[in-house]
Parts: C-alpha cells; structure tokens; sequence
C-alpha cells in the first residue's frame, strides 16, 4: 500500500501511518470467551486513541484523518470512523466485513454490539453523532463477485437510511486481493487510476 502511493508520501501531500491489529488476540482469538475478544479489541482502539492519534497530530498538525483498510482491516477502519466520527474525515472500507457477529458465537454484550457496525448503525438516533456521521466522506469498495458484497451492500443500505450519505463502488469480478486495493487506493485516496 505504501507503493501504490509512493508519489503522495514523496511529495508530502499524505502521511501514512500503518498500524498492525490485534485480531490474534481478539476476533480470532476462538478459544476465549467472546467478551474477552471483544475487551481486547476495545484494547487496541484505545491505543490508536491515546497512542497513535496524538503521535499523528504531534508529526502532523493537519486534522483531516482518512482510517482505511482492506479485508477485517476494512472493519477496523469503518468502524473507527463510525465509532468517532468527530475524528475521522473519510473512511474507506476495501472488500470489508461489518458484521461481526460470526466472531462472537451467538453472545451479546455492549462492548460486541457498540463494535458491530451493522447492529449500532441501525439503532442510532443521537442527532449530533448522525450530523457527524453526514458529515464524513464514507466509501465502501468490493467486487462484484467478492463474497463479502453483501456485508457493503448493507451497512450501505443501514447508513442511507440514516440519512448518512455513502458511496458504494462495486468493482468488476472478485476483487478481493492486494493488486486491485492497491489500484483502490490510488483512485479513492490518491485520487487517481
């Protein structure tokens, strides 16, 4: 990904930070109780909060945050930026998944819920985080054939409905592999082909 926008970094026009998840420790982490998985996940957005926020805005004063991310890295990013609105400027989610509740074997609890973009989408009704919300740049990308289409379709669908505008791309064939996120990156966020 830092090739497909090698010219924005060397020019200075983006600054890239990448941050590795937890997902071993957290959604995939099958043998611990889903709220543990789910605590753990709270973990590490509290780190990208507390830590790599404030190191992002100490190295740069611009406070336009775009969250991106590819496969479960289109969760995470979508769902920081749904989560705190008031933060992140756009999101783009590439071939993601935002439903996680094939992570949390049928248990409940706030912390799974309120990190389950299609569940709290769907029942929020706080006027000043919906205005938030409108006002983020939200792109959602995936294939036309990519198994995970339908996960895109409906957080689209759930955030129209909300009146949150979006922009689903639907890409010809699978598109679900490095290659074509790279060429995602360079159009959505380096802004051209």
């Amino acid at each position: 990904m830092v090739g497909a926008l090698a010219n924005h970094l060397e020019q200075g026009w983006l600054q890239m930070i990448c941050v590795d998840s937890v997902d071993a420790e957290s959604w995939y982490a099958w043998w611990k109780h889903p709220g543990e998985r789910a605590w753990r996940h709270i973990q590490y957005e509290n780190y990208l909060l507390y830590e790599v926020l404030p190191l992002s805005q100490r190295k740069n004063g611009n406070p336009f945050l775009i969250s991106v991310g590819a496969s479960f890295g289109a969760y995470h990013a979508v769902n920081f930026a749904l989560r705190h609105p008031h933060l992140v400027g756009r999101t783009i989610g590439m071939s993601g998944v935002y439903d996680i509740s094939r992570w949390t074997d049928g248990y409940q609890d706030d912390s799974i819920y309120f990190n389950n973009p299609v569940a709290y989408i769907g029942n929020e009704h706080d006027w000043g985080r919906l205005e938030a919300l409108r006002r983020q740049d939200i792109i959602l990308v995936v294939g036309r054939d990519d198994g995970l289409r339908q996960s895109s379709e409906r957080l689209s669908t759930l955030l129209w409905d909300k009146g949150v505008g979006n922009a689903l791309r639907i890409w010809d064939g699978w598109a679900h592999d490095w290659p074509w996120w790279e060429q995602m990156m360079r159009q959505y966020v380096g802004g051209h082909d």
